[in-house]
């Protein structure tokens, strides 16, 4: 007994470290710096930021919520209803169609704001078609400020509503809706008071997901503001600016917002029980056969994927435009490999791919090795302290990337006993730490819900005969957890390989990434080039994401 506490805190003592370190001393000092004036602590920052003269802030803040609350309505409005033809009814084209409707998952974000402008944008191939086509002397609408936000965050974050929706869906047992039709009810009354209860945690999850992205939102209201502020550009440019106190009050300000919301959710999901009582066969896909019904069904099908399909084919085929030969005219006349070749062969070019994929693979080395440890440690273990440990382990994902930024920027621009007497922020290694710190959740939570599956007497039996904890762990508990372990490991890593926002406020010259090229690219209107990279993003993270299914049986879902 004493043995097996002494190994519980020898496993527990190694994670505290990490998480006191790189998560809980960051955001400490970041808060330090929005109370501390010339040496003193005073509220002034945050009577300044709400004050009838600091009109940015107050409006930063306002905008940043209710764009927010529309994204996670506009999402839901898509993401639900596509989730219920796809899994309730059968039709030609399904399959291919619900596969489709993934594939905003492999746009990371600057990639996809990148493409809308391409398409939509003031001179985008969709507006420059449209214009030549009713022959306009000007362009019938270009992409910008609120509806533009709006725009590519429904398109990016629907995503998060079908992938959680449709596991709900394939989980119910139909017998439950089948049992309230029996007795009378009115389809309307089956959904009200049956279908939508049980899809409750998936529609909090779900809003969850998009509220918290949407408020840490930086690419789009980067790109596309046109003067519209939101509070994480408000921390951006206070950084730029100099001005850091403002800075960490507005860090501060954003992180208790988007904590206050995941609380809250949590606490609207936990109201009621929503568990199903007993086990059943889900439900069969209903074939549509009124032919009435049917063909516009597949039709609008069709249309869906040319639109979802749209950005992913203008980047392609950008990629291919060399760099000077898209200047004055309306459409790109000239098309070559050049840019991928370039890519391959200029050292210079290739770099920041080189960046990009070694700190994915550094950050995310770190995460599989700390979230299987971490997530062992929360679910087999017993001790004192356990749900703090969770809210801590948790907080990385609660906090928006630009929050992650300042705080390592505030707690290692000087020398601390956790980066060994060294000034981190300036140097190679600051943005892989910070791919580390932000998906640190991902690992955890997908390898917990591998872990809470495996039955204890497994690992009991194997120390009963014999086996010390290092080998039950290594040829027991690992094999058979390696497909959670990988559902979030590998989303860690595609989503380090697309990171823009930890980026921009971080990088140096020597460790630029994709994203960070990306947009250097497109300020010197070699758009080219900026497809080329974008297309190597997406296909790198497509691959990644077909591997893990194909061969590890991991889908993207398993890790939200």
């Amino acid at each position: 007994m004493q043995a097996d506490k002494t190994l519980t805190w020898l496993l527990i003592i190694p994670v505290i470290l990490v998480l006191f370190s790189y998560v809980l001393y960051p955001t400490f000092r970041t808060l330090m710096e929005s109370f501390w004036i010339n040496g003193d602590l005073t509220l002034e920052n945050y009577k300044q930021f709400f004050s009838p003269e600091s009109l940015a802030n107050l409006e930063a803040l306002w905008n940043s919520v209710y764009i927010s609350v529309l994204s996670v309505i506009f999402s839901a409005l898509i993401g639900v209803p596509l989730a219920f033809i796809f899994n309730r009814f059968e039709f030609p084209g399904r399959n291919f169609f619900a596969t489709a409707a993934m594939m905003p998952i492999v746009l990371p974000s600057l990639v996809g704001v990148m493409s809308f402008m391409f398409l939509y944008g003031e001179s985008g191939l969709v507006t420059r078609s449209i214009q030549d086509l009713f022959g306009l002397k000007e362009a019938p609408f270009q992409l910008g400020g609120v509806s533009g936000i709006l725009l590519v965050h429904a398109y990016t974050m629907y995503v998060y509503f079908y992938m959680t929706v449709s596991s709900a869906i394939r989980g119910m047992n139909p017998s439950l809706e089948e049992a309230a039709t029996n007795l009378g009810a009115s389809q309307w009354t089956v959904f009200r008071r049956v279908t939508l209860p049980l899809l409750t945690p998936a529609l909090v999850a779900a809003s969850l997901l998009v509220f918290m992205t949407s408020m840490a939102s930086f690419s789009a209201p980067f790109m596309l503001a046109g003067g519209f502020r939101v509070l994480s550009l408000q921390i951006y440019f206070s950084k730029v600016n100099g001005d850091m106190a403002m800075a960490a009050t507005q860090s501060v300000i954003l992180s208790i917002i988007s904590i206050s919301f995941l609380l809250w959710m949590r606490w609207y999901q936990g109201r009621r029980d929503y568990q199903i009582s007993e086990k059943g066969v889900s439900a069969h896909r209903r074939e549509i056969r009124n032919p009435w019904i049917k063909w516009p069904l597949v039709t609008l099908g069709m249309i869906g994927v040319i639109v979802l399909l749209l950005p992913h084919m203008t980047l392609i085929i950008l990629s291919l435009v060399p760099e000077g030969t898209w200047t004055y005219q309306t459409y790109p006349t000239q098309f070559s490999l050049e840019n991928y070749i370039l890519l391959m062969q200029d050292p210079h070019i290739w770099e920041p791919v080189r960046n990009s994929l070694l700190m994915a693979t550094l950050a995310t080395a770190g995460n599989f090795l700390f979230g299987i440890l971490t997530s062992y440690v929360l679910v087999k273990r017993k001790f004192k302290g356990k749900n703090v440990l969770d809210i801590l382990v948790m907080l990385p994902w609660s906090l928006p990337a630009t929050v992650v930024a300042i705080n390592l920027i505030f707690a290692f621009n000087v020398p601390t006993p956790f980066t060994f007497g060294q000034i981190l922020v300036g140097t190679y290694w600051i943005l892989p730490l910070a791919y580390f710190i932000r998906h640190i959740p991902l690992v955890v939570r997908s390898t917990n819900a591998a872990l809470e599956q495996l039955d204890d007497s497994l690992e009991e039996a194997a120390r009963n005969l014999g086996a010390r904890w290092f080998t039950t762990f290594r040829r027991v508990i690992l094999p058979m957890i390696m497909p959670g372990i990988l559902a979030g490991t590998l989303l860690a890593f595609v989503t380090a390989v697309g990171e823009f926002v930890s980026s921009v406020l971080l990088y140096t010259i020597d460790n630029r990434p994709i994203s960070i090229e990306i947009m250097n690219q497109l300020r010197m209107f070699n758009l080219g080039q900026a497809s080329a990279y974008a297309v190597y993003q997406i296909l790198l993270i497509a691959g990644v994401l077909y591997i893990s299914n194909r061969f590890f049986g991991v889908k993207a879902q398993d890790s939200l």
